[in-house]
């Protein structure tokens, strides 16, 4: 597997003569994937939440990451971070104490892998498990080998004219002069730079197959269930936010990641970065009092510009701008000022296609963010529905948890 996702889970990172990060192969000191397992003392259902099924009749079970930690004795999980000196691929393996149940945490460094990048080197790794299970031999040949050289999304990029994206004239003309002189890479700052601290004030809400629906056809059937979460979502954050600190957000920002592999000619199993965001800035006191449907529309106004030349200008600029960057992350918070929801529309990847010989996983969670108000949409195998996994300020989701609107959907488990 190392072999085959040479040289991206073995080199070092390092910056060159040019100020470009690159990655350092140095074969006798070579940066190998950190695996090891934990056995965990409690069974694993210590650990879970549950909820009656709308569906089949079985109980739908949740992994309380939160609870997890506090009471398992285990440390937290360690992470893989691009500008360290350890393994770019970081595999946990948690046995439990009399349980049917394993868990596999994994930690792969953002700037190396996007989500679909991850997903294929797990899916490989379970090719070769299935493989290995079915012949007691190593020899798999992969069906769909990665491509793990990043020309080749460079060369397809070459060709692209870069636009002027809504949201970077917005950072641009509102943002404060900061009176700080940037680089104009940024692999050296990034490389440079100390861990961002964890935010472990984790949530997570459930929507089950029929209040997805129901959610639907109330704020407006023409729009997808991933947009009437999020309008539905935003709209209570900023009602939330404004019974913490007494006054309605001036901005909100919701901001929507989306793949760009199936928008440019770059082949699907491309395992290296390609994951992109639109940014939608929102007058605070205008959508506030928008319909959801409004609000539904107006967010997919901004996160439908996912085309090439878009995703061209971001790319540029997070490489070449990093004052607008650093500028923007103090912008891209939950704040007396501002309201943030970063959503990754998790929904369609194909988890259930993740198995390692013993079937597919049956309750997928979340583990670490580096900034609040990220949230992830993952599927629920068990009956169907979605999970929102996001982190926000305990004080602030309190207020959260109370809003009817929200409260008329969603299933708070933690």
């Amino acid at each position: 597997l190392v072999v085959d996702h040479y040289p991206l889970v073995v080199g070092r990172p390092t910056v060159n003569g040019q100020g470009q990060a690159v990655m350092d192969i140095d074969p006798a000191n070579l940066c190998l994937p950190d695996i090891a397992e934990i056995q965990v003392a409690h069974p694993a259902s210590t650990f879970m939440a549950t909820r009656p099924s709308t569906g089949n009749g079985d109980a739908v079970k949740f992994f309380d990451i939160r609870r997890f930690y506090r009471d398992s004795g285990v440390a937290r999980l360690p992470r893989a971070t691009y500008h360290k000196d350890h393994s770019a691929a970081i595999i946990r393996v948690l046995r439990f104490k009399d349980s049917e149940y394993v868990a596999l945490a994994y930690s792969l460094p953002h700037v190396l892998f996007d989500g679909s990048g991850a997903l294929i080197f797990l899916n490989h790794w379970a090719e070769y498990a299935r493989h290995y299970n079915e012949t007691g031999r190593l020899d798999c040949q992969l069906a769909q080998p990665p491509v793990n050289s990043r020309a080749a999304m460079q060369e397809y990029f070459d060709g692209i004219e870069p636009v002027d994206p809504p949201f970077i004239r917005h950072f641009r003309d509102n943002l404060p002069p900061l009176g700080i002189e940037f680089p104009a890479d940024i692999a050296p700052v990034l490389i440079a730079s100390p861990d961002t601290p964890i935010c472990e004030e984790q949530h997570l809400m459930h929507f089950s197959p029929a209040n997805m629906e129901r959610l639907r056809q109330d704020v407006d059937k023409s729009q997808t269930v991933v947009m009437a979460v999020t309008a539905l979502c935003a709209q209570a954050m900023m009602r939330a936010n404004s019974q913490v600190y007494g006054a309605l957000p001036q901005l909100s920002y919701v901001v929507v990641a989306y793949d760009g592999r199936p928008r440019a000619s770059v082949p699907a199993n491309f395992t290296g970065n390609i994951s992109c965001t639109t940014i939608a800035p929102l007058p605070g006191s205008v959508a506030v009092e928008m319909s959801y449907g409004e609000l539904a529309k107006m967010i997919k106004k901004y996160s439908s510009m996912v085309d090439s030349e878009y995703t061209k200008s971001v790319m540029r600029t997070i490489e070449t701008n990093l004052g607008l960057l650093y500028g923007a992350s103090f912008t891209l918070c939950n704040s007396p000022q501002t309201s943030y929801l970063g959503l990754s529309a998790l929904r369609y990847m194909p988890f259930h296609a993740l198995d390692f010989g013993f079937g597919g996983p049956e309750i997928l969670s979340f583990d670490y963010y580096v900034k609040e108000g990220m949230a992830r949409m993952y599927p629920n195998y068990q009956d169907g529905g979605i999970d929102l996994i996001f982190n926000y300020p305990d004080a602030n989701f309190e207020y959260l948890r109370q809003d009817a609107d929200l409260a008329k959907y969603a299933d708070f488990i933690f």
